[in-house]
């Protein structure tokens, strides 16, 4: 659905994107103390929305999730928060009978 003049605002360079981070824990998979095996990780780990004031989007604590299926939930719960709402791309406008 396209927006109206009134609802579009300038930003900066760096906030015209809303950004979305996945973090693994990667503690206690060494032997050693302090040491890690690089490029392993755990299946769990936190999700977040990276603060962004063009967007309006406040930090907040970081979503825990325990397996990986749990990513793409955390993930829209954590945009519902926020007031983010998403259009849909080509590809899943294909899939649906949408105009735009």
């Amino acid at each position: 659905m396209p927006t109206t003049t009134s609802e579009t605002r300038e930003a900066e360079h760096g906030e015209r994107m809303i950004e979305v981070t996945i973090r693994l824990w990667t503690d206690a998979i060494a032997e050693v103390e302090g040491q890690i095996v690089p490029k392993h990780a755990w299946s769990y780990g936190v999700a977040r929305v990276s603060p962004n004031r063009s967007h309006g989007i406040v930090g907040r604590r970081p979503t825990p999730f325990n397996t990986l299926d749990e990513i793409p939930t955390k993930i829209r719960e954590l945009l519902v928060e926020q007031g983010i709402k998403l259009h849909l791309g080509p590809a899943e406008r294909r899939l649906f009978d949408v105009e735009r």
